[in-house]
């Protein structure tokens, strides 16, 4: 007797939309809530030097402007919005937790019941909906009075601040929410160390030493978290989240493959320490080597060991391609992370490579790596949109990029074996770009009428993208038809 094959999208799949509080709530000083890194980044030329950790202020500059303070004030409208995330018949909407609303200064002895009582709004309505909140706990989130005080992440007091945080949450929604995500894109540290962990490089011999050491209080941090949710609720699950994307040797010349293959392992190091407990033999090696191996508190080695994540979560845009020294590669502009142009692929806008057939790569990798469930937790295209003569949105490239992505991660359920348990795409409304602070970079079905100033009614209006998606959330993913 054969196997029954599975469906192509298993009964239970979560499909939805994924956002970040610092990104769409907007009121960023509001009934009580502190300052936080990201309250710091501004639009414009300075904001890379900010993000990665140099020249970065501690305190507001006159002549900056901060699109995260208005934002796309989500915070003032979270039902209405909500509301239209449910009319696409969404299952499961992510978003985060801003860390100062909860304790404005990280050290506050009881948590904020504004802040509360905000994210009990998004929570209630994501049930009445018949929505899965997946809360993710600091999404690029710190505070500043941390980062003046001890340095953010770079400091293990940090732990103990995170952890109150964590059990706060875990014991103020028990029952209402049990899918969690300890820290958005971990990995992102190792390329913008303000924005990942509040940590300032005040000294480059040091920055590899300083950024793996704020890492290691993370991922101490994660594993405290974990044992946390399941001590608060034995049906929690917890989940690791990482800035994911194969990398691909630029050619099959030996420099190249072993450059992609050492950037595919500065990925997967965090989730091989969350998802397998311990760090790999070739990281101690390396680290050891460059006197940057972090500094381990008695205990750390066993606590990783045995408080490991339930699934594994990721974010893919694109595959990177990867040239080793002394190459001819062009250097492809418009992401954080490094990577050479790819020939074969045809680029965004914004200049990410648009690679659906990696996301399926990927999507074999993660899971092959691990055995473990899989959760993609962002996926999207931006682009610029504009209103066409009879009023709408005709986003047709967002919808193609959408249709090969999903198709490509059917064919990884179906073909493969891989376990996904759900798919919430980035950003289902438009929000301030992470990356660039800009508004003009759209990912979300839902348009806001805003610019890179922020200036606009901040009407939101459905685009093309909101039915086609409706569409496919309804027939379950198997209809990609293109209109």
């Amino acid at each position: 007797m054969s196997p029954k094959q599975p469906p192509a999208f298993p009964t239970g799949f979560l499909w939805g939309g994924a956002t970040a509080a610092n990104q769409i709530e907007g009121a960023f000083l509001d009934d009580g809530r502190g300052l936080a890194n990201v309250d710091l980044c501004p639009s414009g030329d300075a904001r890379m030097d900010v993000i990665r950790g140099r020249n970065t202020p501690l305190a507001l500059q006159d002549n900056w402007f901060y699109p995260s303070h208005e934002a796309i004030s989500f915070y003032k409208q979270a039902e209405a919005d909500i509301e239209l995330l449910a009319g696409m018949g969404f299952r499961c909407f992510r978003f985060s937790i801003a860390w100062t609303r909860i304790f404005p200064t990280g050290t506050d002895s009881t948590p904020s019941q504004e802040g509360l009582a905000f994210y009990d709004r998004i929570v209630d309505r994501c049930l009445e909906y018949g929505m899965t909140p997946l809360v993710t706990i600091s999404h690029f989130d710190c505070p500043v009075a941390l980062i003046k005080e001890i340095g953010g992440w770079g400091s293990r007091s940090m732990i103990e601040h995170y952890t109150r945080l964590c059990s706060a949450l875990f014991q103020h929604f028990k029952g209402r929410v049990r899918h969690w995500l300890t820290f958005n894109e971990i990995n992102m540290i190792l390329h913008a160390p303000f924005l990942g962990a509040g940590v300032i490089i005040e000294d480059e011999s040091l920055a590899t030493s300083t950024i793996y050491q704020a890492a290691h209080h993370q991922l101490v941090a994660s594993a405290l978290a974990t044992k946390l949710a399941h001590e608060v609720d034995e049906e929690n699950q917890v989940g690791c989240m990482f800035a994911a994307g194969s990398a691909y040797p630029y050619s099959c010349r030996p420099t190249d493959v072993w450059a992609a293959r050492e950037v595919d392992r500065d990925s997967y190091f965090f989730v091989d320490i969350q998802a397998r407990g311990a760090y790999p033999q070739w990281a101690i090696n390396k680290l050891s080597a460059e006197n940057a191996l972090p500094e381990f508190a008695p205990g750390d080695v066993e606590l990783l060991a045995k408080y490991t994540v339930d699934f594994i979560s990721f974010s893919y845009y694109n595959s990177r391609t990867v040239a080793g020294p002394d190459s001819d590669a062009v250097v492809a502009k418009g992401n954080l992370m490094k990577t050479a142009k790819n020939p074969y692929l045809e680029y965004s806008q914004w200049g990410w490579p648009i690679d659906p057939l990696g996301f399926r790569i990927t999507l074999c990798d993660v899971y092959e790596r691990y055995q473990m469930p899989v959760f993609v937790v962002e996926n999207g295209l931006g682009m610029r949109d504009e209103l066409a003569e009879d009023g709408e949105i005709h986003d047709h490239e967002r919808i193609k990029y959408l249709a090969d992505h999903i198709g490509a991660m059917r064919d990884a359920i179906t073909i493969d074996g891989v376990e996904v348990m759900g798919y919430t795409s980035w950003a289902p409304i438009d929000c301030v770009s992470a990356g660039s602070g800009q508004m003009s970079k759209r990912y979300g079905y839902i348009y806001v009428d805003l610019d890179d100033a922020l200036e606009g009614s901040g009407a939101r209006k459905p685009k093309d993208s909101y039915y086609w998606y409706k569409k496919v959330i309804a027939s379950q993913g198997s209809d990609l038809s293109i209109p």
